[in-house]
């Protein structure tokens, strides 16, 4: 059976050209681009393009419309659909009045996608106001149902918050019923679980099933020392090939300048939403 591959992207905080803010000054937009046309000159040829979490860095309409203007030019370059879901620094009304084009709404945004007998599930694991994530019980109760009847290649499930636990960062940045969640996809068919949101690449397994954290477009996080967090200049993407044999992940790093952007107290990135 032909393996299936795709691109998984997170935390690439982009905002539209004219924003104003710490973040948006860097033009974060610009990475996503570079991504994509590095995808393009590779000669690879992904079945979709992921994007776990933090879209926007504290995004309005106007914003969001911006990305979606910029991911469907992307997804042409590539030839694949781009899919996402939300992080915490994502807000839900506006996403859905600029990316999708709907009513404002603070409804969850998730759903379920079947790619040449690859089911991908989206989940919404953002609470707003916080910067931890819990799926609430209403998706739960949905993946269940949806879970009950296995696809043929397997399913990837997507969300913001990961279910590893990451050297450095703060236990409360992390999913709060990771165990619950757990419970539903033990004994499925689910084979990987993607996710962002610590700005380093991590996988591992939980209870068994592959788990990915990783480390996004927008900028690096890691400890400068024992009290202290900072955010560098650096991008990558994995590619994820699902094959007979399981899943393997590979990491694209693309050359940046490394330079330091932030750098504050632990405790202040245990304030931050």
């Amino acid at each position: 059976m032909k393996p299936i591959q795709f691109v998984h992207l997170t935390d690439t905080h982009m905002n539209a050209p004219d924003t104003e803010g710490p973040f948006a000054k860097l033009q974060l937009a610009e990475k996503v681009k570079h991504v994509f046309g590095h995808i393009q000159q590779s000669g690879l040829r992904p079945s979709f393009l992921l994007i776990t979490g933090d879209l926007s860095h504290e995004g309005d309409t106007a914003d969001y419309a911006y990305i979606r203007k910029l991911l469907d030019e992307g997804s042409e370059t590539i030839g694949a659909p781009v899919y996402v879901v939300l992080g915490n620094h994502d807000h839900r009304s506006p996403f859905r009045e600029g990316y999708l084009g709907e009513t404002a709404s603070e409804e969850p945004y998730y759903y379920t996608h079947m790619i040449d007998g690859l089911r991908l599930i989206g989940l919404n694991s953002q609470v707003p106001g916080a910067h931890n994530g819990t799926i609430d019980d209403r998706q739960l109760a949905w993946l269940a149902e949806q879970l009950r009847t296995p696809a043929s290649r397997g399913t990837i499930v997507a969300v913001h918050h990961p279910l590893l636990t990451i050297n450095g960062m703060p236990g409360d940045h992390s999913l709060t019923n990771r165990d619950a969640l757990m419970d539903v996809l033990a004994g499925t068919d689910v084979i990987g679980m993607m996710a962002g949101h610590v700005h380093s690449n991590n996988v591992g397994t939980f209870r068994g099933i592959l788990s990915v954290a990783a480390a996004g477009t927008a900028f690096g996080g890691e400890l400068a020392d024992a009290e202290h967090f900072r955010m560098f200049d650096a991008c990558s993407y994995n590619v994820v090939t699902v094959d007979q044999d399981g899943v393997a992940v590979s990491t694209v790093t693309l050359p940046t300048s490394n330079a330091e952007f932030f750098r504050f107290p632990l405790k202040a990135l245990a304030e931050q939403h």
